[in-house]
């Protein structure tokens, strides 16, 4: 099979789809890779080191995307659409309940279009493609914060870790999953109070035995966020509805009443963000003041570390990219989680997350 690797073009995104060691593997597999060229340089990959591992450097996106499969790492932006075609499969995280645009096309045009953020493990509601990137953006959720509190750039002029004598910074964490859990692990270690909120009970029973006592574990409801809200110094958004817009947990009523310099990360924005005044921002501009409070809304966080990102990622997606290469579609029958994967195919929208934000996209050709 042919495999195109474009440059990713969204702002600052520097994460390539496949490194080096990953073009090996699918090169002693038959298949033949074309990476345009320098899509690896911000990840720390030349065009040497793709041939060196036997990828063919091409010089334009379109020798890239003229591929019969496609990997990347961010959904196409507008001006990729033109790339997209009827028989080609595209792999790459789209989150498509927040972009209607990019659902239409994919289905107008008629591409077979998988996403990592919809693989899914049978049975364990795990999302191995997901996972590698929600950890780091958990971790960034709150070196990010830190950084916007300090006086300088707008906030607080608060030290999350406090010292002898100053009482530490509050972070609360909306959400106890893999981001909440990893935004907990850096903010513990900062030394700042730190507050989950999350609604599955289990969920803070387990976090209770791998924290203990070090962070406050609260049953999610309108009456506990609004009082764990009002207070903070950092506000992380950190819910996941698979495939599903993220739902408003904070309004902008509440956003009002915290004090102004506090700071609001919302991983979430991906999926269309959990906190009503945030929209999405850029590694450019990252952040903006609304209400008095710094707003950071950057939907590809991990793309500030695509060393460290690139490599997290292929080692998830890796196993997925070859059965899919050596098998094509037939891929999906044997493998019921890279099946979860496929959001279009055919002119038709397939993901049961995704028709639910966008019942009318539903084609009714897939009923007959």
């Amino acid at each position: 099979m042919e495999i195109g690797i474009p440059k990713e073009t969204k702002d600052k995104e520097f994460r390539v789809g496949l490194s080096p060691s990953s073009v090996r593997v699918l090169k002693d597999n038959g298949h033949a890779i074309f990476v345009e060229t320098q899509a690896g340089n911000g990840s720390g990959f030349t065009n040497e080191n793709y041939n060196k591992a036997g990828a063919t450097i091409v010089y334009t996106a379109e020798a890239a995307w003229d591929r019969d499969l496609v990997i990347k790492v961010k959904e196409p932006l507008s001006q990729e659409y033109r790339f997209l075609k009827k028989g080609q499969i595209i792999f790459t995280y789209l989150h498509l309940a927040a972009d209607r645009k990019l659902a239409e096309y994919l289905i107008d045009c008629g591409v077979t279009a998988l996403a990592y953020e919809t693989v899914e493990k049978p049975g364990s509601n795990k999302l191995p493609l997901l996972t590698p990137m929600s950890i780091i953006a958990g971790r960034l959720a709150v070196q990010f914060g830190a950084r916007f509190l300090e006086s300088h750039q707008g906030g607080k002029g608060i030290l999350l870790g406090g010292i002898p004598g100053v009482k530490p910074g509050k972070v609360v964490i909306l959400g106890g999953g893999v981001v909440g859990t990893e935004a907990a692990r850096i903010a513990v270690g900062m030394g700042a109070t730190v507050q989950i909120l999350d609604v599955n009970v289990e969920r803070l029973a387990y976090l209770e035995n791998l924290f203990g006592s070090r962070v406050q574990l609260i049953y999610s409801n309108s009456a506990n966020i609004e009082d764990s809200v009002k207070s903070t110094d950092l506000l992380v958004g950190a819910v996941l509805l698979p495939g599903l817009k993220a739902p408003t947990l904070v309004s902008r009523k509440l956003v009002q009443q915290m004090l102004p310099g506090s700071v609001i990360v919302d991983v979430a924005v991906d999926q269309g963000g959990c906190i009503e005044t945030l929209h999405p921002t850029s590694h450019t501009n990252p952040i903006y003041i609304e209400e008095g409070v710094i707003h950071y809304g950057v939907p590809n966080m991990p793309g500030a570390v695509p060393w460290t990102a690139t490599q997290a990622l292929n080692n998830s997606t890796l196993p997925y990219i070859v059965q899919l290469a050596n098998q094509g579609m037939k891929a999906l029958e044997e493998n019921p989680a890279l099946a979860k994967g496929l959001n279009v195919n055919n002119h038709c929208l397939l993901n049961p997350a995704v028709q639910n934000v966008f019942p009318d996209l539903v084609d009714l050709r897939q009923n007959n």
